[in-house]
């Protein structure tokens, strides 16, 4: 797909659309995760301080005891994320085996009586801890004393599993994100197959197939399809006027030609015979300079009036043919047909009788004894057994811009008529060298990808 494609642009934009959605997804689910985990921990670590709390007492000489400490093994074990610590305004401290030789260094507020307390901090050999905290007031020699006491839990736990979770969501999110790009593709693909049908119906109001495009259409592309069909009807109209000019001007200097050509003749009759062939060759190039412009008016007419245009080609190749056989020029050749029947041409028929007829005839005036017509499934070839036309002329014959009729060679203005037409129904007319016969090749393909129909 090329840079400007909409389909390239519309894809592209929904998959950084996904891959962001995804991102800030991703990110919000592990931070929630985390929060998760926290508050878990934290619910953890209210139990144990209310086991701890519910443990303490004083003994006789009024220090703080523990008598029934958490029955998590961890507190027990050395460094091991779990710890808890009780201290009171006298420097009596209590921590547990975890801690080993280190203590908790607590923040400066104090939660009020009955109150708990959560903290992130520093803890042992530089890991981070979540602390739970609360001051209870115990009884100490007969005096009301606080006591701060706190459990911790190492953060690390919290770490790995957002780690881990971070690993399994990132792949459940790519094969999330490749199901959604997926379905982005197919989106866009339904969403532009309006516009591939109508790209496919003004391809098929060009080669003539259809006059208008379809009127049905989504609500979004059927204000496109209308103003297309106006304006093919806005071209139709104007074809029309320019045909009719073309025909007007063209039938109005027929006379004046014909006047011409009768002058022509009178100053032959008087002995001018110079002048008189010199206006008569001025005449019969114009004459056959109008008889070009009403063929391209005709033929470009008979494109945007019919839709479907077929000529069977066979018929047409023997009427032809029989009308030439009673001309000097066909009369003294053999036409060779090899057309097989039921082949038809998407032009129109006279214009396709114009172009047949022009060639055919350029061939029975050049060879020397054979034409042949032969058409296979995608061309047309008209040969013969004449001088044919020199190499170097036969690839500037067909250029566009060059007439073919101002060539020393003389092919003439019917082929030139030819290349008119066959262009007007997107065909290209093609000059080469016959390799049986030896003369002039004239080949006709279809400028499109395309077969003569059975």
């Amino acid at each position: 797909m090329k840079g400007r494609s909409l389909r390239l642009r519309l894809i592209v934009g929904g998959v950084v659309a996904i891959l962001i959605a995804l991102t800030v997804a991703g990110a919000g689910l592990v931070y929630l995760f985390k929060r998760h985990v926290t508050r878990t921990i934290a619910g953890d670590l209210n139990v144990y301080l209310n086991q701890l709390i519910a443990g303490i007492d004083v003994d006789a000489q009024g220090r703080i005891v523990v008598t029934r400490p958490p029955a998590d093994p961890r507190f027990t074990e050395p460094l091991s994320g779990r710890y808890w610590q009780i201290a009171d305004d006298r420097g009596q401290m209590l921590r547990s085996r975890s801690l080993w030789d280190t203590a908790l260094t607590l923040a400066a507020d104090k939660p009020a009586p009955g109150e708990i307390h959560h903290h992130v901090m520093a803890g042992p050999v530089h890991s981070r801890i979540l602390v739970a905290e609360r001051v209870v007031s115990l009884t100490e020699a007969g005096r009301r004393v606080p006591v701060r006491v706190a459990v911790a839990a190492d953060l690390a736990r919290v770490s790995r599993a957002a780690a881990d979770f971070s690993i399994d969501l990132s792949l459940a999110l790519g094969l999330l994100g490749l199901v959604l790009a997926l379905a982005t593709a197919v989106q866009v693909s339904l969403g532009l197959r309006p516009l591939r049908a109508l790209r496919q119906g003004i391809a098929d109001v060009r080669a003539g197939r259809l006059q208008h495009l379809p009127p049905a259409a989504p609500t979004e592309v059927q204000p496109l399809v209308e103003e297309v069909n106006a304006l093919l009807d806005a071209q139709e109209r104007e074809i029309e006027r320019s045909r009719g000019r073309a025909a007007d001007l063209a039938h109005g200097l027929k006379t004046p030609l014909a006047a011409l050509t009768g002058d022509a003749g009178r100053l032959r009759a008087a002995g001018q015979e110079e002048i008189a062939r010199d206006i008569e060759s001025a005449a019969d190039a114009m004459s056959r300079q109008v008889d070009r412009e009403l063929a391209r008016a005709r033929s470009r007419g008979a494109i945007r009036r019919k839709a479907g245009l077929s000529t069977e080609l066979a018929p047409l190749v023997r009427a032809l043919v029989a009308t030439l056989t009673r001309t000097p020029a066909g009369a003294r050749v053999s036409f060779e047909q090899r057309v097989a029947d039921g082949l038809s041409v998407p032009i129109d028929r006279t214009d396709l009788a114009e172009v047949l007829g022009n060639v055919l005839d350029n061939a029975a005036r050049h060879a020397a004894a054979r034409v042949r017509i032969s058409a296979e499934r995608a061309a047309i070839v008209i040969e013969d057994d004449g001088p044919g036309i020199a190499p170097a002329a036969q690839a500037s014959a067909v250029e566009r811009g060059v007439r073919l009729d101002e060539r020393a060679e003389g092919a003439g203005l019917g082929l030139a008529i030819v290349q008119d037409v066959l262009e007007a129904y997107g065909w290209r007319l093609a000059l080469g060298k016959s390799e049986e016969l030896g003369g002039l090749q004239v080949t006709m393909t279809p400028a499109a990808p395309s077969t003569l129909a059975n």
